[in-house]
């Protein structure tokens, strides 16, 4: 699909959200090193524990408002909110303030509203895009995503540390332009559902219906196993700002990356973790868009197993070693892993979805990454208890069960095909 054919939604979309991931990466990444400076380990991933709590409950209403209320309004609203939180963000790494509960708050907070914002988002794709051309559309905004995470996380492990507050100042700007051109300039895609008149009776009576959708996505079994392989193999790729972050600064002191006579270039935990994280980035946004147009080649079963054995491998490797060069390796393996399943995934999701719950089937489809997110976290608690490598292992091993899954999955749909050839 020629970028003079792409709707006029997703253009401005392209442009600001594309702002908006620079700004994320520059600050989200040092997030979990941050805590565990603050808090120690263990509390640190119970506090995230928490923090994602919220952003699953989130994610679920998220779905069903975009549905019941539009998709711009939603992304209007939760970027709306993102200013307001970057200010006390900010406020809270200011010169008259420093606070680690605040910083916390300010995280789960902005954890929620993208949890709000992005079903919306997804919809929105699936709208106005023709079934044969989103894979190529979803792994271009992938794709931008991926060019922030080359440039913005080597910026953010200066700027993090030395001009926090000036940097988060800086994101309620952004934040503030971005809400005020999808409100003055985004149009609504979504086909509203009709409002009911009379008001439920009590509050979890009005939940309760709200997510009586949920209830029909939950009968279709195919659906649940893909959740649930997704939430499996996401404890691998989750690590990547948690377990790995912390493993790496820890365990890299000042390692030599390579040296002319009597010239020499360090690194230091945080600086590694930062080409780890450019690595992963580069990848992806060279290759996303051309792996995605092979890939549609190739049976849908055996990208996703595939992708899990390459997550598998790749985590696995990370834990055994404390060489940068090894875990660039590692990180090469665990991104090909991203890379052939990222664009399938959303295609998969809207080919699944019935139109008129499209927004809900995405949301629900997010919790792959929200439970997987609110999980995650255990790997830090975990190392209070186990060494890094025995923690390492086991969540290789949670991705060989999630590629079991999605083979039980398919499997399923294979069965339900031939039994609607037979009928």
């Amino acid at each position: 699909m020629k970028w003079k054919d792409w709707d006029r939604n997703l253009r401005i979309r392209l442009f600001g959200e594309g702002m908006m991931n620079l700004l994320f990466w520059a600050y989200f990444p040092f997030m979990t090193i941050y805590f565990d400076d603050a808090f120690g380990k263990g509390k640190t991933g119970l506090l995230i524990i928490i923090s994602q709590a919220f952003s699953v409950v989130a994610s679920l209403v998220g779905g069903y408002c975009a549905d019941r209320f539009g998709r711009k309004r939603m992304m209007v609203l939760a970027s709306s909110a993102q200013f307001l939180t970057f200010l006390l963000f900010a406020y809270a790494n200011s010169p008259w303030l420093e606070s680690p509960i605040l910083t916390f708050l300010s995280f789960s907070l902005l954890g929620v509203w993208g949890a709000l914002y992005w079903p919306a988002s997804h919809a929105m794709v699936a709208d106005v895009v023709p079934e044969k051309h989103r894979t190529s559309v979803f792994a271009v905004f992938y794709t931008s995503i991926n060019i922030a995470v080359v440039v913005a996380p080597i910026i953010g492990s200066f700027v993090f540390y030395s001009y926090r507050f000036e940097m988060l100042v800086v994101g309620a700007i952004l934040n503030g332009i971005v809400a005020f051109v999808l409100y003055k300039y985004l149009n609504e895609t979504a086909i509203l559902k009709e409002r009911k008149s009379s008001r439920p009776s009590s509050w979890y009576k009005a939940v309760w219906d709200e997510l009586s959708d949920y209830r029909v996505i939950a009968r279709d079994k195919n659906f649940l196993l893909f959740i649930i392989g997704g939430v499996l193999v996401a404890q691998t790729f989750m690590q990547l700002d948690l377990l790995i972050a912390v493993y790496t600064s820890e365990v890299v002191e000042n390692q030599q990356l390579f040296a002319i006579g009597d010239w020499h270039v360090t690194v230091s935990g945080e600086g590694a973790f930062a080409l780890v994280l450019a690595e992963n980035g580069l990848l992806v946004a060279l290759f996303t868009v051309y792996i995605s147009r092979v890939i549609t080649r190739w049976k849908e079963r055996n990208v996703f197993i595939l992708s899990c054995l390459l997550y598998a491998v790749g985590i696995a490797l990370y834990g055994l070693t404390d060489s940068i060069f090894v875990f660039m390796f590692a990180i090469l393996l665990f991104t090909g892993g991203e890379l052939i399943v990222v664009g399938i995934q959303e295609s998969f999701v809207a080919k699944l979805a019935p139109e008129h719950m499209r927004g809900q089937y995405f949301s629900a489809a997010s919790l792959r990454f929200t439970i997987g997110k609110l999980i995650a976290p255990v790997s830090l608690v975990l190392t209070d208890y186990f060494s890094y490598l025995v923690v390492f292992l086991i969540l290789g091993l949670l991705a060989l069960f999630s590629a079991a899954t999605y083979y039980v999955m398919f499997k399923r749909m294979d069965r339900e095909e031939e039994l609607k050839v037979l009928s």
